[in-house]
């Protein structure tokens, strides 16, 4: 059986701060070997990486400040352990326009074979010569974060990932400054009920189990905590494609529709895709007071909505406004014959069956995500200058 982290996008950010005070150059190393060995165990199970092309600059020490050169060598030097069948690219290269002349010349051959292979796509934060707009960039393209040490950027990337849904892991080796990084995020964890924000899981344990196992100390080794972290990465709940339906079983249309989640997008959705389905409808645990929030909550911050508009309901045009309005990959259905307003139905719309084999069902409703799911937002980000 394939691991549930088989194709997952992960992001291993942070840094080590210069002063040998906050970072002994003896845990900094400590750091270093966690990421690679995390790096080589999770190539083994198939995951794929997101990871910056930059500079490389280094401590008085002579320890690099960030891992992604380690990150990309690791790779290297480990895809012969990909399972057969693992997806492509084996990373997303994040870059801006002057990337190219700042790549250190002892990494130069390895960048140059990466990039001219069908193992690495590259994606570029064009003339954005600016941390944030590369992070933004690097969160947009990355399934879940695991950080390690830095400062303010992996604050700005935390809130980047959990902003759109995604885990974010902290891995505490004592590298932060104090009150920064992901030392921060590993105070504000241990604070009440916080750890759940990070990522929740499938296993039984509470998030501020994990997050409690997952800091370092001297007993621990680097190889443990990097198979811990590989265990919480298969254990996550899987990223949500949340249900907007007609969830009223006394009107007449209910039935078809329930039928149609029940056989054809859930059995998708869920079994092929890898998306845990929700719908809010009263019935399960709630994290707020009020049923409007816990919807709009949980709409903000899913990786895709399924909107179906059979029955024609007001709440379900709301919740699908709200969705498009967030720039939430979305799916719009209905039942074949199902009258809409026109601003609805002209946004490419998947019109189902009540007839046919399950299997033709699902396949129409596949064949339609796959045609719309890498559409762009109904209204793309517009900066005044680009």
């Amino acid at each position: 059986m394939r691991s549930p982290i088989f194709g997952r996008r992960v992001h291993i950010a942070g840094s080590v701060p210069d002063n040998a005070e906050h970072a002994p150059t003896a845990e900094a190393q400590r750091a270093r070997e966690f990421v690679a060995i995390l790096v080589k165990e999770l190539l083994k199970k198939g995951a794929t990486f997101v990871v910056p092309v930059d500079a490389e600059k280094k401590r008085q020490d002579g320890t690099p400040i960030c891992f992604d050169w380690l990150v990309w060598q690791t790779i290297k030097e480990n895809m012969h352990l990909r399972p057969h069948g693992a997806p492509t690219p084996v990373a997303i290269a994040v870059k801006h326009h002057k990337n190219e002349e700042q790549i250190p010349s002892e990494f130069q051959d390895l960048w140059d074979e990466f990039s001219s292979s069908d193992s690495v796509r590259t994606e570029s934060a064009a003339h954005w010569n600016m941390n944030s707009k590369r992070m933004e960039a690097q969160a947009r393209h990355g399934d879940v974060l695991v950080t390690v040490g830095g400062g303010e950027g992996i604050l700005f990337l935390a809130n980047e990932y959990h902003d759109q849904g995604k885990p974010v892991i902290p891995v505490d080796f004592k590298i932060s400054v104090p009150g920064s990084g992901t030392h921060r995020l590993v105070e504000y964890g241990q604070t009440g009920s916080n750890a759940a924000r990070f990522f929740k899981t499938t296993d039984g344990n509470t998030s501020l189990t994990w997050v409690e196992r997952l800091i370092p100390n001297s007993r621990k080794e680097p190889q443990q905590i990097a198979e811990r972290v590989t265990e919480l990465l298969g254990v996550l709940v899987p990223p949500t494609a949340f249900a907007v339906r007609l969830l009223n079983p006394k009107l007449p249309d209910y039935a078809d529709v329930q039928n149609f989640f029940d056989t054809v997008v859930k059995p998708v959705i869920e079994d092929e895709y890898g998306y845990s389905l929700v719908v809010v409808d009263g019935a399960q645990a709630v994290e707020h007071s009020r049923i409007d929030q816990e919807i709009f909550a949980k709409l903000r911050r899913s990786r895709l909505v399924i909107a179906d508009i059979t029955g024609v309901r007001p709440n379900c045009f709301i919740e699908l406004g709200y969705a498009l309005g967030c720039a939430v990959p979305t799916i719009a259905t209905a039942r074949e014959g199902t009258e809409a307003p026109f601003d609805v139905m002209s946004y490419a719309a998947h019109h189902w069956k009540t007839t046919g084999s399950v299997d033709e069902r699902r396949r129409e409703f596949r064949t339609h995500f796959e045609a719309v799911k890498n559409r762009p937002p109904l209204v793309p980000d517009d900066p005044l200058i680009p």
